[in-house]
């Protein structure tokens, strides 16, 4: 056997194994009972707390420094083939020999994302842990709820301002999340978060034009956090990312988790952050179905809280980019890949959650 039939024999090896493993990958995480039972509570329980031990006591991350090497070496690889385009020194052999080494490269990112975390997308939602009955959101729950969010939200707000008080550090901001989860374990004890990773984003400028306040690093356990976005976001935020270091994957869910951490705590900061973005939710929501009604909800939130939502959209508009609508689309086209049909707007469908807990348990 000459040299070439090895080289061709040992690509089919690679190819036909990697895919073997990707069938494997698909036909365990279909099973959301397995991927409950087995692997979100078990393994990639003991996986992820193993990161943020190796990864948490640095202060900062080294998943941004990760990516940043990859975008590195994603525009090196760039130039080169641009060299060579220039020079005329690419030819078939070139374009098989690079397009399988591609496929090499995205079928191993694609098994070790789905090993680190991506198979969480196909577990059980918190509504069936809580055994919340789910059932189609009418206009009367939405009026309902936005109701009973609007008086959360003022009330928090107002507590606030009467106390003066002012937002801490990033730092602390962070270990306040941190306990807020400690608490909420002792209501939800499928909530136990160990080992504390949460740091700043190096790509806050970035995110403030890419539209993202937070992202998980599923290869080295981290939850970033966009430190550059108006503070009141921030708390909310971060309990958000911690709710996907603990295996909540789809952004509805981590909503809901970082809902029930944030409101178990005695945290007026997180209350206030919590709230007024599950409003925000509701309010767009409401005003699909009855815009007079989502307005008047508006037109009673109390002026400083009207103030922070004047904030936040100035702030949205300044960084508004022509990219936008490119970024939109693959990230939600990247959640539709991932058990969330409804793409971006999946983030809204925590309001479906909140008014089954609120049916079951009579508050909010």
């Amino acid at each position: 056997m000459n040299i070439r039939n090895r080289a061709l024999k040992r690509r089919l090896v690679w190819l036909a194994g990697l895919t073997l493993v990707i069938i494997f990958i698909k036909i365990v995480s279909g099973n959301s009972q397995w991927v409950e039972a087995v692997y979100s509570t078990k393994l990639y329980a003991t996986f992820s707390s193993f990161l943020r031990i190796i990864f948490g006591w640095l202060p900062f991350s080294i998943g941004d420094i990760f990516y940043l090497l990859v975008i590195v070496w994603f525009i090196w690889k760039l130039m080169r083939f641009s060299t060579k385009l220039f020079k005329r020194q690419l030819n078939r052999k070139w374009f098989v020999r690079t397009g399988y080494m591609l496929l090499i490269i995205g079928m191993v990112v694609y098994i070790v994302f789905n090993i680190f975390w991506g198979m969480n997308y196909n577990r059980r939602d918190i509504a069936e842990q809580l055994s919340l009955p789910i059932s189609k959101t009418d206009t009367a729950d939405l009026k309902i709820i936005e109701m009973l969010l609007l008086q959360k939200v003022n009330a928090s707000k107002q507590a606030l301002v009467n106390q003066h008080t002012s937002y801490p550090t990033n730092k602390e901001l962070f270990k306040r999340a941190f306990a807020c989860y400690r608490q909420a374990e002792k209501l939800y004890p499928f909530l136990g978060y160990k080992y504390f990773s949460v740091k700043s984003s190096m790509f806050s400028w970035w995110g403030n034009y890419f539209g993202f306040t937070g992202y998980y690093n599923p290869f080295t356990g981290e939850a970033q956090v966009n430190t550059m976005v108006p503070k009141f976001i921030l708390p909310y935020t971060t309990s958000h990312e911690m709710a996907h270091q603990l295996g909540y994957a789809k952004e509805e869910e981590a909503n809901f988790a970082g809902y029930l951490a944030a409101t178990s705590s005695g945290d007026t900061l997180f209350h206030y952050s919590t709230y007024l973005d599950l409003f925000v939710y509701a309010n767009r929501q409401l005003f699909f179905v009855d815009s007079a009604s989502a307005k008047a909800a508006v037109a009673q939130l109390i002026p400083e809280v009207k103030a922070d939502i004047k904030e936040w959209r100035e702030f949205l508009r300044k960084h508004k980019n022509p990219l936008e609508p490119v970024i939109s689309w693959a990230y939600g086209n990247y959640l539709r890949a991932n058990q969330q049909p409804k793409g971006i707007t999946s983030y809204d469908e925590v309001i479906a959650d909140l008014i089954a807990f609120y049916k079951k348990y009579r508050r909010i």
